[in-house]
């Protein structure tokens, strides 16, 4: 339930994309990316690390009763959201000149600080419904919030053509409206009573965190604000948009993630867990492979096709940007490897290393990013993500080797590189037209049939793979053979 609200969520979320490109001109979405870059960024600073420390201590109990130890999370957040967000309507105008927020849009810092506090309230809230395992309450209410958004944003921006500030109304009503849903939570759980034993507590634990959620989120946005900085509103705008068609690959890649922590924790102490691990890794980059050239290979022409009423998914003026799709997808290729690779970090326990991983990957977004953009454009911002994902991905290997090391399957994953890069070859000399389109739908399949002839398949891997095939719908069912398929498989 709480991977099906949060992907759902996000996909909810990437719908918004096409509906901006049509409401908005490309300088417009850019403000609008700018502005959420630094909610952000400023959502991690507003919880200072609550939602961790609340969950931490209500687990144990070790410090006050489980009402009290919600209590006062949730006062110590909406106190301090309070503030920080009363600071931030009063000084909007001086706060939206320093972040190169066009003036006529100033008031989109107030109503930024008031989504900032309604977001704030929930934290602790959906932390506890989590810690109460009430996975439907949970997700029901995150779907309802995300829908209500959608749906706001729909009608202001079409049939009230409200613009820019017509996504962050929404924004504010979709934030206030998770509030009011979780207000029974929030009554049930406070109580008048304030150990002062718990808040050094909470703060002790969360406090750390912050930092390396500032640089995780700064491997996530941070080329927004620099981009801004350096090209203007309009093309954070056109990237934005095009970054978000990558959300297909994020979405394997979540969903993979979701399965693959719990599933690695239970097979941690198997004898053959490490030989394990590197299968997974390898059948992990097949596919995420299979679906980088699908999407890099066919995404860009169907965003262009006219399905409504005549319009494309994708505004045209919005178009430009379209060349960053495919380094946006291997991008999250490797934040794959790098959430495979994390396997050794949490057996060990080792999650002290962490930090150093992201703070380097993010300091080195930051560098490339300005190196980048003045010679590419668009397409530099997007190398300088591709970049970071590659670096943390290849720190957290040798890393983990020293901690855990696995036999990963390194021939096998250079044989898939292989096959790949040639396919992307002739599917770049192609070209466009209706020629290089039938061109990639031949070279998926001959993707497959080069892993063939570099021998990357296993004898159990191919006579497993022909079973599903026989065996999908109108096939002949054929009963697999019990030595088929190795039982680490």
């Amino acid at each position: 339930m709480y991977g099906i609200s949060t992907i759902l969520g996000r996909f909810l979320t990437f719908v918004l994309t096409p509906i901006y490109t049509h409401a908005l001109n490309p300088a417009d979405l850019g403000v609008v990316a700018t502005v959420y870059a630094y909610i952000a960024f400023l959502n991690v600073v507003y919880g200072y690390g609550m939602e961790g420390a609340y969950m931490k201590y209500v687990s144990t109990l070790e410090l006050g009763d489980r009402k009290q130890v919600f209590t006062v999370p949730f006062i110590a957040v909406a106190l301090s959201g309070l503030l920080f967000s009363g600071l931030l309507a009063i000084f909007h105008a001086p706060v939206a000149a320093i972040s190169g927020i066009p003036l006529r849009f100033e008031s989109l810092v107030m109503m930024g600080a008031g989504i900032l506090l309604l977001d704030t309230l929930s934290i602790v809230p959906f932390a506890a419904l989590r810690m109460a395992s009430r996975a439907r309450m949970f997700a029901g209410v995150k779907i309802a919030g995300i829908l209500v958004n959608v749906v706001t944003n729909i009608v202001l921006l079409f049939h009230w053509h409200t613009g820019v500030e017509g996504i962050f109304i929404s924004g504010l009503v979709s934030s206030g409206l998770t509030v009011v849903l979780l207000l029974p939570t929030i009554i049930q759980n406070l109580v008048p009573s304030w150990p002062g034993t718990i808040l050094p507590a909470l703060l002790r634990f969360g406090l750390p965190s912050v930092p390396a959620g500032i640089a995780g989120m700064m491997l996530q946005v941070i080329n927004r604000p620099i981009l801004a900085s350096l090209r203007g509103d309009a093309d954070v705008g056109i990237f934005q948009a095009n970054y978000r068609l990558g959300i297909f690959m994020m979405l394997m890649v979540s969903m993979f993630d979701f399965a693959w922590r719990p599933f690695l924790l239970q097979h941690a102490r198997d004898e053959d867990a490490r030989p394990l691990f590197a299968r997974v890794m390898t059948y992990f980059v097949l596919v995420a492979t299979c679906v980088f050239l699908l999407l890099s290979f066919f995404l860009a022409d169907m965003v262009r096709w006219p399905v409504f009423g005549g319009h494309s998914i994708i505004d045209p003026r919005f178009w430009e940007g379209m060349d960053i799709i495919p380094v946006i997808l291997l991008a999250y290729v490797f934040l794959g490897i790098y959430n495979n690779l994390i396997a050794g970090i949490y057996i060990e326990k080792k999650t002290g290393k962490l930090p150093l991983v992201t703070f380097t990957a993010a300091a080195l977004h930051v560098v490339a990013n300005y190196v980048l953009i003045p010679p590419f454009g668009l397409m530099g911002a997007a190398i300088a993500t591709l970049v970071s994902y590659i670096v943390m991905a290849a720190m957290m290997y040798v890393i983990v080797q020293r901690i855990y090391p696995v036999q990963y399957e390194l021939g096998r994953l250079g044989k898939i590189a292989l096959a790949a890069g040639a396919v992307s070859c002739v599917a770049i000399l192609a070209g466009g037209g209706t020629t290089a389109l039938l061109v990639k739908v031949i070279l998926l399949p001959g993707f497959v049939v080069l892993l063939y002839l570099l021998r990357f398949f296993e004898p159990h891997e191919w006579s497993a793979a022909m079973r599903l095939v026989r065996a999908m719908p109108g096939a002949r069912s054929v009963k697999p053979a019990a030595d088929d398929v190795p039982s680490s498989s």
